[in-house]
């Protein structure tokens, strides 16, 4: 299953394991989700991984998980298709170009998520504005969440 996973700017995760493109790592024991779980955290749409790491300071790669796998969804933040795996293959490190060219491409629900975790810069903010000029919705969450205007959902 083809994925995505964050890690911090040098390539560790969350608990200072590092890791490497190009590279395979198994975990033993149960499969479980969560601060407590076991297993490699990955998502399958990449947006989903920015809940977890500063998007100023982040790598980000496309993954492979493999073997056993639990599904975890928190429908209450809009946050699906996230997994815990037995083994995760990291593919390759994508370069922020590659990560906004592949947001600019996908719907507006996904790209609200996106904007609202992932910290663009002043002419990125420019591409997303370009490109989804005819969304209200987008433009308020551009408008909030990127520009710090408090006031874009009041009437």
């Amino acid at each position: 299953m083809f994925g995505y996973k964050s890690f911090n700017a040098d390539m560790t995760n969350r608990y200072g394991v590092k890791f490497e493109v190009g590279k395979t790592y198994k975990t033993d024991g149960p499969i479980k989700f969560g601060n407590n779980g076991n297993g490699f955290h990955m998502c399958k749409n990449m947006e989903d991984t920015f809940r977890y790491f500063d998007s100023t300071n982040i790598s980000v790669c496309k993954v492979n998980g493999l073997g056993k796998k639990k599904k975890y969804e928190d429908e209450y933040y809009g946050f699906y298709d996230m997994y815990a795996v037995e083994k995760i293959e990291i593919l390759k490190l994508l370069k922020r170009k590659e990560i906004l060219e592949y947001m600019l491409e996908l719907y507006p629900e996904r790209v609200m998520r996106f904007i609202q975790l992932f910290k663009l810069y002043d002419d990125e903010i420019v591409l997303f504005e370009d490109r989804f000029r005819e969304n209200s919705k987008v433009m308020n969450y551009i408008d909030y969440y990127q520009k710090g205007k408090s006031d874009v959902w009041i009437k």
